[in-house]
């Protein structure tokens, strides 16, 4: 486990933990992530032990986590960093106030660890050979959390298990019930959102203002309790708004 402390210059970066198993992957990751001026790594951890540990250690505002691991893998990190950081939060100037927005690398682009670490409550999921500046923008945009991660990547996946989710989940209950509190027009947003578009996406299609947009997705998120963008995409799919 490494932390690395800040070094204040400028405005606040946004804090980055790297997590995975080879360390050439790590040093990798942190000269790319370092080499940007709003970004800057804060800690590195090897495995998903180290990475709770690291965590409880130092704040970040989002975590690239490697999914396959030796000992604790990254889904059981996600589940249990999540877990802490609902127990301990507080409010915060930061958009991941509730924790850190965690993305998963994976190697395949239908790996079925990329689904249970999303249901595990990870933002989204990455391929490990992305290009850097799909890298970075991940990061951006899980931090803004006013997008879907690798959208068309996501929905493939979902369209692949939506009919295991349909059936096994134990939420879907209680989710159908939060999906009929919804209003109309939030109704509309939702199944936008489910099917991948961003704000100004959806403010152009239902003749919106991105500002009106964000203020239905808030809505909508916080009606299905859903921690960001990609778990509401997982509840329209289990839910059956959208089908694959």
């Amino acid at each position: 486990m490494t932390v690395i402390h800040d070094a204040g210059l400028g405005a606040p970066a946004i804090r980055v933990a790297l997590v995975d198993d080879q360390r050439l992957v790590r040093s990798g990751f942190t000269m790319l992530i370092n080499s940007q001026p709003d970004l800057r790594v804060v800690c590195e951890a090897g495995n998903g032990t180290e990475a709770v540990a690291a965590l409880q250690a130092t704040s970040a505002d989002v975590v690239l986590m490697d999914v396959r691991m030796p000992g604790m893998d990254g889904i059981e990190a996600t589940r249990r960093i999540l877990a802490a950081a609902a127990a301990t939060s507080a409010p915060s100037k930061h958009p991941g106030s509730s924790g850190p927005k965690i993305i998963v690398l994976t190697t395949f682009d239908l790996d079925e660890y990329a689904l249970a670490a999303i249901q595990a409550g990870a933002s989204g999921f990455l391929l490990k050979d992305a290009p850097p500046e799909e890298l970075l923008e991940a990061i951006r945009t899980v931090y803004r959390g006013d997008a879907v991660i690798a959208p068309s990547t996501t929905r493939r996946l979902l369209d692949h298990v939506a009919p295991m989710l349909r059936r096994s989940s134990p939420a879907t209950g209680v989710n159908a019930e939060s999906v009929k509190s919804l209003t109309t027009r939030e109704r509309e947003v939702f199944r936008l959102i489910a099917l991948g578009l961003s704000n100004p996406e959806i403010a152009g299609k239902l003749y919106l203002s991105e500002a009106t947009v964000k203020t239905h997705v808030g809505h909508i998120l916080a009606k299905l309790q859903a921690r960001d963008r990609v778990q509401a995409v997982l509840i329209a799919y289990e839910t059956g708004i959208v089908h694959p």
